[in-house]
């Protein structure tokens, strides 16, 4: 008995070491296509700064609170890359309406339309990548997605 406990928790670490190394084939692919994909977003902005607007473009108006924590960017980065991003046209400010003394962050028509225009390349790598899938297999992948980034 001890033999087969053994050997599975050999299989364990042999499967979660490769479970370690596609996820950071997926982190590292991923983040290449977000370079690329910020500068065909503006070629003069900062990669940080795309995320900013991914991110609101993803999730929607926030404060620059929930931005800073949820792109693990301090507050002063922040402020600075959505000070620039205002100066571009690409982001607003308008006041919160449950705290009058905030204030929300969301995409501009034009930051929208910019955002829309460079992830269709990210999103059609992606895409390439899971065409000859069907829809079961499709389904099942973001499910365990889901289910492995703890949105159940």
């Amino acid at each position: 008995m001890e033999n087969n406990t053994q050997y599975k928790n050999t299989t364990r670490v042999q499967l979660e070491l490769e479970l370690g190394q596609q996820l950071n084939a997926l982190i590292s692919a991923s983040h290449a296509l977000n370079v690329r994909t910020a500068v065909r977003f503006d070629s003069a902005l900062q990669p940080a700064a795309f995320l900013i607007v991914r991110w609101l473009f993803s999730f929607g108006p926030t404060s620059a609170t929930v931005l800073a924590e949820s792109t693990a960017m301090d507050r002063s980065s922040v402020s600075r890359l959505v000070n620039h991003l205002k100066r571009l046209g690409y982001v607003k400010s308008e006041p919160s309406p449950s705290d009058r003394r905030g204030a929300l962050l969301s995409l501009t028509e034009l930051g929208l339309q910019k955002t829309t225009d460079a992830l269709k390349e990210k999103e059609f790598i992606f895409y390439e990548r899971t065409s000859k899938w069907d829809d079961y297999q499709l389904e099942k992948f973001i499910e365990m997605l889901r289910h492995f980034n703890g949105y159940e």
